[in-house]
């Protein structure tokens, strides 16, 4: 099999792939020139491609920025946005990424990156299945708690707004909510709040 057909392969597969995972496969990242030079594939963005007839979901976004930054996790209103919790609707990805992490490169895709460390940036995190690829995502309720701690972000009408939509839905027990709120040390912010639900 040619390497471009194994690329077009690739492409069905998983959606969307980086030179790196051509790399990994043995495939010579020249292999895409071509494909892109005909239209047989799109640069979504920088280090990103895809099939031109790709079925791009609402969150393909999501999928890029996994795709980009590999280590970092969907979190705040992006995650807000991805478990439905809220009106909140982004132009950005905000992704959490280690306090100590560079900063990865900007370019079309439009991130804004939030310093998380220790037991706030690893726990709560679920992966989810975007366009074939895996995206790390914050749980509804550790979600939550990371908008109580970050409230001055996202402001505390985010928040309780999210907070009353996820208790209403059921998308969260009182016991992980707590959980979550004592990982980001906001159990005395979020308090007043639980007692009103309860």
């Amino acid at each position: 099999m040619s390497q471009s057909r194994r690329v077009l392969a690739l492409l069905k597969r998983q959606g969307v792939i980086r030179p790196k995972d051509l790399t990994d496969m043995g495939i010579s990242r020249d292999a895409l020139r071509p494909l892109v030079r005909s239209g047989e594939v799109v640069r979504l963005a920088r280090g990103l491609y895809a099939l031109p007839d790709a079925d791009v979901t609402e969150n393909a976004s999501l999928a890029e920025a996994s795709k980009k930054v590999p280590h970092g996790v969907v979190c705040l209103l992006s995650a807000l946005r991805f478990h439905s919790l809220g009106t909140q609707n982004p132009h950005e990805v905000w992704l959490a990424i280690d306090r100590k992490a560079r900063r990865p490169a900007a370019d079309r895709l439009r991130l804004r990156f939030m310093r998380f460390s220790g037991q706030a940036l690893n726990e709560g995190v679920e992966t989810h299945d975007i366009q074939g690829i895996p995206v790390r995502i914050y749980s509804p309720a550790k979600t939550i708690a990371d908008c109580f701690k970050f409230r001055n972000k996202t402001g505390l009408d985010v928040a309780m707004e999210a907070l009353r939509e996820g208790w209403r839905r059921r998308r969260f027990t009182m016991d992980e909510l707590w959980r979550y709120a004592k990982v980001d040390r906001v159990t005395n912010v979020i308090r007043p709040y639980l007692e009103v639900l309860e």
